[in-house]
């Protein structure tokens, strides 16, 4: 791949938490609703979801995982230049209480940045994640959906996202590999070395501690470019050319 392919690729990474703390804050009809997908959810993995669990425990865990009931508190983005000759990163976050505010922000910094087909998106299983959750959280906050995130009726090859997941699998979708395991094989600075996914609801509500979400979800972006390097036989970016602002 070109270098200059390279500086098209806009990685990102988002962090989400339940809408509300407890159940008990949701609207009735909302939590309703959410009992019932839990059901849902209990019939499908017992295994999962087990009864010594509380409720409440239960939403905390598990409700930020879908953009229905919950909401992204953080996005991070990361671009690859040269300078130098060197390849360098730079990666920023949009975050903040006020979701409408930071998904408008990052849209219009996705406008700026796709200027051409040629431009894509990419992070570790954004097909089934993070691209979807945008899009959802968007219409639900009044937004109008950037094109590139508006994949109704567009051909495969009209879709610009690049899911490290997907590379990784070769064709094989039997199995899920986490970031943290290929950064572990491929020898990369393990991400996510103060919390992981799972935290992320305590310390928003409980510490709120948005910065330090900030920070690890950065820590995935950064992850992500340099795991996607080495899917494509690049060298990785050395630490002291990582830019995180």
């Amino acid at each position: 791949m070109q270098q200059t392919t390279l500086e098209k690729i806009l990685f990102l990474d988002i962090e989400t938490v339940p809408q509300e703390a407890t159940i008990k804050k949701m609207p009735e009809s909302l939590a309703h609703l959410w009992m019932d997908k839990l059901d849902t959810l209990k019939r499908r993995m017992p295994d999962r979801y087990d009864d010594d669990s509380s409720i409440d425990d239960l939403y905390r865990k598990e409700a930020g995982i879908y953009a229905e009931f919950g909401k992204i508190v953080c996005i991070s983005v990361g671009i690859i230049y040269l300078k130098d000759g060197e390849k360098h990163c730079r990666v920023k976050s949009f975050f903040g209480h006020d979701e409408k505010t930071l998904l408008t922000e990052f849209s219009g910094m996705l406008l700026k940045f796709m200027q051409s087909a040629e431009y894509q998106l990419c992070g570790h299983n954004i097909k089934e994640f993070d691209v979807p959750y945008i899009a959802r959280r968007m219409l639900i906050n009044g937004l109008p959906l950037p094109d590139v995130l508006q994949v109704a009726g567009k051909k495969p090859w009209e879709v610009k996202f690049l899911d490290t997941l997907e590379l990784w699998r070769f064709g094989d979708y039997k199995n899920y590999t986490s970031l943290k395991l290929l950064t572990a094989i491929f020898n990369i600075p393990t991400p996510k070395d103060d919390i992981d996914g799972s935290e992320v609801a305590t310390v928003y509500y409980e510490h709120g501690d948005i910065n330090r979400i900030a920070i690890y979800c950065q820590k995935d972006v950064v992850a992500t470019i340099q795991v996607y390097l080495k899917l494509i036989g690049e060298s990785i970016i050395q630490d002291k050319h990582i830019q995180l602002v």
